[in-house]
């Protein structure tokens, strides 16, 4: 089992940057990637980023990409989205989650965190 706790959420306005946390714990050892969702009210959850433990390769979305930076500190099992130029369109519940060697979707899940971007 792996354990994720988001964090770093909250209130910015337009333009403005926050970082997001999501700290792992468990059996991290086989923890393949980790991956950043948000999910808007009204809206299906959607993809914004994934850091590949093994080798540090990311991905972005779209809307992510030359706004947003995805990284990792070993030492802390920690993943960052570092978030910049932020726009009201990117207020969401942000998850991240965990996914393991040979799995093929993610199954460890945070509680998620509220991003909210005023105009």
């Amino acid at each position: 089992q792996v354990q994720v706790v988001e964090s770093g959420g909250g209130l910015v306005q337009a333009g403005g940057s926050l970082r997001l946390s999501c700290a792992a714990s468990g059996r991290t050892f086989s923890i393949y990637r980790s991956g950043w969702f948000r999910q808007a009210p009204g809206k299906e959850r959607e993809f914004v980023a994934a850091f590949i433990w093994s080798g540090g390769r990311t991905s972005y979305a779209d809307s992510a990409k030359g706004r947003f930076t995805i990284s990792r500190d070993n030492a802390k099992n920690t993943v960052y989205l570092q978030m910049n130029s932020l726009k009201p369109e990117d207020t969401a519940v942000y998850y991240c989650a965990v996914r393991d060697a040979g799995a093929t979707t993610y199954d460890y899940w945070g509680q998620g965190t509220q991003v909210t971007v005023s105009s």
